[in-house]
């Protein structure tokens, strides 16, 4: 029986009834999954709330809707309930626009490992005080992706240069852990740049070539 529109974005089917806020789906008689459709609406509700004219302009109406509950639904199959309302509570601290379903198993994930975005981890790592190996990280990938970026780049570089070279360091130690690897936590070492003379105009260029070149961005 195909689905309509009703008051309260409810879809209504032969099957039973289903909302598309924080209510419950029709049981399936598989307590695991009735738990995960439970959990996937309070994850649309809440960006629902938090993001009200993107998620208008995104799901428009209740057939766009279901087919996204459904992709997500299946997309998010490997995280607990607990695990998808935290990624989108997450999402709303730290995205300013509607996340995407690979967008969303990120902000999930961060649950396991506690991978800050990325660009709260830039302003993380140029803000910590030196020595920076003292300083008390979020998660050692921000101090090592600082690190590969170069700490005294990452301070004499407006945003818009240091932060494409920070990000793509980022990203690969990011990927590197969802493969399983494993990160050591900051050592003490005298490796840290220390206060000296800033660097000239045509030096700090040709370092960031140098950078983007061996990043390739």
């Amino acid at each position: 029986m195909a689905s309509h529109k009703n008051p309260g974005n409810q879809v209504t089917s032969a099957q039973g009834t289903h909302r598309s806020g924080t209510s419950s789906q029709t049981q399936t008689g598989d307590p695991e999954l009735d738990a995960r459709k439970r959990a996937l609406n309070e994850v649309f509700g809440l960006l629902k709330l938090s993001y009200h004219n993107q998620f208008n302009a995104a799901f428009p109406d209740v057939q766009t809707l279901n087919h996204a509950k459904r992709l997500w639904l299946e997309s998010l199959s490997g995280f607990t309930p607990e695990q998808m309302v935290a990624g989108a509570k997450r999402a709303i601290r730290q995205c300013e626009y509607l996340p995407t379903v690979h967008k969303m198993l990120q902000l999930c994930a961060e649950g396991e490992n506690g991978l800050p975005e990325p660009r709260a981890a830039y302003r993380e790592a140029c803000n910590a005080p030196s020595p920076k190996a003292n300083f008390k990280w979020s998660h050692p990938a921000v101090y090592h992706a600082g690190r590969a970026a170069d700490w005294f780049f990452l301070a004499n570089n407006p945003e818009s240069s240091a932060y494409p070279v920070f990000a793509a360091h980022y990203k690969k130690i990011c990927e590197r852990l969802m493969a399983g690897d494993k990160l050591p936590a900051p050592e003490q070492v005298q490796l840290e740049h220390q206060q000296g003379q800033p660097l000239s105009k045509s030096e700090n260029a040709k370092k960031l070539a140098e950078l983007r070149a061996r990043l390739k961005i």
